[in-house]
């Protein structure tokens, strides 16, 4: 049993066409049609069934198909392993990543591992969750970031840190008086989430709806800075993911926690299973995870602080 004839028969399966395989493949259609046979004979049965216009698997192939994969993925991950030195001297390591995060968490684990890797190349995709799993999936990236929750038995889920979302609030708004928000507080009040698609929205949306607040939605944007500014106009109040809130500066809005329990979105790395990142992306990940928790950490501090000098 050779590898070209496991890829010539998952090729087979998945194109549904000895000549297409063949065109994928680029061998032609009696070569590969003969590797197919040689492989039947060693297996002792058909792996597919010729019909006039299309190929099917028979029962023995579908017993056979899911194993020729795995076996392909494995080679495919030991090459990927084999091509990375020991140091990373050299490679690439794709990601996606969605709008409301790339650009608070990745220029400080970029820049850190650049300084170390300065060979590895890092590409960055940023796009809706729903696009980044099919990426994923189609194994087009070697992993997405993203948030909970993700319901996909294909996926394997890790997690790096949780972050609180903060309410976000014009200058002078009567709740900038309060050290906490209740989730009643928010009832009536103008609120500005993110447009439909970001799953930001359908997070501030989904908490709102659980403590049975019923704000007015005035205004919706593809951008967190965006948002921010309006709240700053006295447009409305917003939920901010932490990492976006602690980039303050003069035309920041204020930023309050909730109450127990306050909102928090998850964030995880996600990939194919049985397709793991190779070393280059997985230590990436890792700071990744290490730089969302450090700076998640010294907001919260610095917050406590703010709020202890005001109450003053």
């Amino acid at each position: 049993m050779e590898l070209h004839q496991l890829r010539y028969a998952t090729a087979v399966a998945q194109a549904g066409s000895f000549s297409r395989a063949a065109e994928q493949c680029h061998v032609s259609q009696p070569s590969l049609s003969q590797q197919i046979q040689k492989l039947e004979d060693e297996l002792g049965g058909r792996l597919f069934d010729r019909l006039k216009r299309i190929v099917k698997l028979t029962p023995q192939g579908e017993a056979f198909l899911p194993h020729a994969v795995r076996i392909l993925e494995e080679v495919e991950s030991a090459r990927r392993e084999a091509a990375e030195t020991h140091a990373l001297l050299r490679g690439t390591v794709a990601l996606g990543v969605l709008p409301t995060i790339a650009p608070y968490l990745l220029p400080g684990a970029m820049a850190e591992f650049n300084r170390k890797y300065p060979g590895v190349e890092i590409v960055v995709q940023e796009d809706f969750t729903a696009q980044l799993l099919k990426q994923a999936l189609a194994c087009e990236i070697d992993f997405a970031v993203a948030s909970r929750p993700i319901h996909d038995g294909r996926l394997e889920i890790r997690d790096l840190f949780s972050e609180e979302l903060l309410l976000a609030i014009p200058p002078g708004h009567a709740l900038a008086r309060k050290r906490l928000v209740d989730a009643a507080d928010l009832d009536r009040e103008r609120l500005i989430v993110m447009k439909e698609g970001h799953c930001l929205g359908d997070q501030v949306l989904g908490f709102c709806e659980r403590r049975n607040v019923n704000p007015n939605i005035s205004f919706r944007s593809g951008q967190l800075e965006t948002i921010q500014a309006l709240v700053r106009s006295g447009l409305g109040l917003s939920l901010i993911p932490a990492m976006a809130a602690r980039q303050r500066r003069e035309s920041s809005p204020e930023y309050r926690s909730m109450a127990t329990p306050s909102p928090r979105r998850a964030i995880v790395a996600v990939w194919r299973k049985q397709r793991a990142p190779g070393r280059a992306a997985l230590e990436f990940l890792r700071m990744l995870s290490e730089h969302g928790q450090q700076s998640i950490g010294a907001l919260t501090e610095k917050k406590r602080t703010a709020i202890r000098r005001k109450s003053r």
